[in-house]
């Protein structure tokens, strides 16, 4: 589980995490581990793909908030 950053538009700035889930998870467990990292950790679904043997490849992201310094 690797986070990159890069830029998704002008002006803001993402950060990914990409997940990969075997074929023997099934769908209601895939569903609670990402509704948990959506609720606790701010991400929210990018990219998911099914490949044909069954594994999930998930790609999560969130935006980096920059605090700006003020005098």
């Amino acid at each position: 589980m690797a986070a990159a950053r890069r830029p998704y538009r002008a002006g803001v700035e993402w950060e990914f995490d990409h997940i990969t889930f075997p074929r023997d998870f099934s769908r209601n467990v895939v569903t609670k581990l990402l509704t948990d990292r959506a609720e606790y950790g701010g991400w929210e679904l990018d990219r998911l793909r099914i490949t044909p043997d069954g594994t999930r490849r998930v790609i999560l992201r969130r935006k980096i908030i920059r605090a700006v310094r003020t005098a």
